[in-house]
């Protein structure tokens, strides 16, 4: 990844505030991952997030000059980079306090360390009393490792090995997604580091499903966005392979889910169902008990929509 940072305006001493507070929402696994044919140095790698009502938050306490980034839980060291990364950018001593909380397990598909990124990233800044521009924020994330898209609100096509935004596709309406979990951890910079290409014949098919998934999310058409999430899905088994998904397909057959969505480098499997279509909790009691038959942990989730106020941007700061 590339890209050079500039250092920003440094804050009026004036106008600084001790503690910043920033929340940003997490994902179930992708609508929709893959890569496009190549074009002018572009290597085409893209995914279209699917942004759940769940959360990382971040609150950082500037502290005494020499004291370093201290960060809790202790492990975050991504996030620990990410404050430094900021302050610096800013003209601002490399000190203070960071405490990382929410509800995104890690390793799972949810997004979490995105989230964790972005919500501390937007936290300093918020301490400082200085604007976090979308472009600059992309800069510094992609100083640290490949991104989602969860810095941006609503579903949107993104390059996540590069770090940029390739298009707003729009917002969905709520959904809700039965969560089936195959167990364990996948550390996605290590297996996105392994990957090898995608082929021309599947690059054009990437290509025709993201013009499709443009036009239905655009149209807030659930039934045709869950089909292609289940393409995508059914494509990525020579990749990330689900060993339940042959099972979770027939479930959202039987009970006729929206379709099937995957972490296509996490451990999730999802059923997405319509809380608008008839019959719907007859679907939704059915689902549940197939999913349980299966023997992998089975979550809840709800879809985030963007008239929703804890958003990405549902940042604050405290004097």
């Amino acid at each position: 990844m590339t890209g050079t940072l500039t250092r920003a305006a440094t804050p009026a001493p004036g106008h600084r505030r001790a503690v910043g507070v920033s929340t940003c929402y997490g994902t179930f696994g992708e609508l929709l991952q893959g890569a496009l044919p190549p074009s002018g140095g572009d290597d085409g790698d893209f995914l279209v997030t699917l942004p759940i009502a769940r959360w990382a938050t971040a609150r950082f306490t500037r502290g005494t000059p020499g004291s370093g980034v201290r960060v809790v839980p202790a492990h975050k060291s991504k996030a620990r980079r990410m404050a430094t990364a900021v302050l610096e950018t800013f003209g601002a001593p490399p000190d203070g306090d960071l405490v990382l909380d929410g509800d995104l397990p890690e390793g799972k598909g949810f997004a979490s360390s995105s989230a964790d990124l972005v919500a501390t990233a937007r936290a300093v800044a918020n301490a400082l009393s200085v604007p976090l521009p979308e472009p600059l924020l992309e800069r510094l994330l992609a100083h640290i490792e490949p991104t989602d898209g969860v810095l941006h609100p609503g579903v949107v096509a993104f390059d996540h090995r590069a770090v940029r935004l390739r298009s707003r596709l729009g917002s969905l309406p709520e959904a809700v997604i039965v969560g089936v979990d195959e167990g364990g951890e996948i550390d996605t910079v290590a297996f996105n580091r392994a990957l090898p290409p995608f082929g021309r014949g599947r690059r054009q098919e990437y290509a025709a499903l993201l013009e499709r998934m443009t036009d239905a999310v655009a149209r807030r058409d659930l039934r045709a966005v869950g089909a292609l999430a289940t393409r995508s899905a059914l494509l990525n088994q020579d990749r990330c392979p689900k060993r339940a998904l042959e099972a979770v397909l027939r479930i959202a057959l039987d009970v006729g889910a929206v379709g099937v969505t995957a972490a296509h480098s996490g451990t999730m499997l999802g059923i997405v169902l319509d809380p608008g279509d008839p019959g719907y909790r007859s679907r939704f009691a059915a689902t549940l008990d197939a999913c349980a038959d299966l023997g992998h942990e089975v979550t809840l989730h709800r879809t985030l929509g963007f008239d929703d106020r804890r958003t990405a941007t549902g940042t604050r700061g405290e004097g």
